[in-house]
């Protein structure tokens, strides 16, 4: 019967060399894209929870063509996109709170689009709102952007 101790080394020393290796293969559209999502979606939440709606949009198409959809409402446009955040979350009597993202999933559909999957949480002063979001985000050649994103709550 072979000894627990180094039946114990010899799956460390394999999960060390599986490590080792897999930090050695060169990254893949998948892998690039997945870290481009997740950077914008940082980059947005950072921007979000410091009021600046502006740096927040940086992660949308700029674009007559970008597609909001919310609940009922369809939005068509960056700009129309940008009023809209401003109308909903910096109008009188409104406030931006703190933005999370969470659960976020990253699925290439080919070398130049993603599908994206989360959900959403903002902390306001008079609770939590919560919700699911998708993205379809494509690769332009100053980066990747969100094309169309469909959040729900």
């Amino acid at each position: 019967m072979p000894c627990p101790r180094l039946l114990l080394s010899a799956v460390a020393a394999a999960l060390l060399a599986w490590h080792c290796l897999a930090a050695d293969r060169p990254t893949t559209a998948a892998d690039d894209a997945k870290l481009a999502v997740q950077r914008i979606l940082d980059d947005q939440a950072r921007a979000w929870n410091q009021g600046d709606l502006e740096a927040f949009m940086a992660g949308y198409w700029k674009s007559p063509d970008l597609s909001f959809f919310s609940g009922a409402n369809k939005t068509t446009g960056w700009q129309a996109t940008l009023d809209r955040y401003r109308k909903n979350y910096q109008g009188k009597g409104k406030e931006m709170g703190r933005l999370a993202f969470k659960e976020v999933a990253t699925d290439p559909l080919g070398a130049d689009h993603a599908l994206v999957r989360g959900r959403f949480e903002l902390t306001l002063s008079t609770g939590r709102v919560t919700g699911l979001f998708t993205l379809i985000v494509r690769k332009f050649p100053e980066g990747w952007r969100i094309i169309h994103d469909h959040t729900s709550n």
